[in-house]
């Protein structure tokens, strides 16, 4: 249990880190090397696991729960207009829902931690 509560702290950045890695494989496949500067979004998540830093922590909080409220209003709306249900448009909403509702437990996460470091 204590080996858990030590690296929990990590996971919202490992998890922002397997979505970009997971994104430039994809735009790698079709776009090739016009994809590696998506691997720059990463550097901020590494470093934070690396070399944890209290302000960059906070600031990539209330980024990425901008961010996230952003897309699950996004995907509401989009929700909402739907007429025609196929499965692919199911598919879609599925993996579109769990990635925006995951994204803003992540970010929360993270200012969470942030907020615990500083107290």
């Amino acid at each position: 249990m204590k080996i858990i509560s030590k690296y929990s702290k990590f996971v919202p950045y490992l998890y922002f880190l397997a979505i970009i890695a997971y994104w430039f494989t994809v735009v790698n496949r079709s776009e090739g090397i016009s994809a590696y500067p998506i691997l720059l979004f990463g550097i901020p998540f590494l470093w934070q696991v690396l070399k944890p830093n209290r302000k960059l922590n906070f600031t990539l909080g209330i980024t990425f729960v901008c961010l996230s409220s952003y897309m699950i209003l996004a995907y509401l709306s989009d929700l909402f207009n739907i007429v025609l249900l196929s499965y692919t448009t199911k598919k879609f909403i599925l993996y579109g829902g769990f990635l925006a509702i995951a994204n803003f437990i992540m970010a929360l996460w993270i200012i969470r931690n942030s907020l615990k470091r500083s107290f």
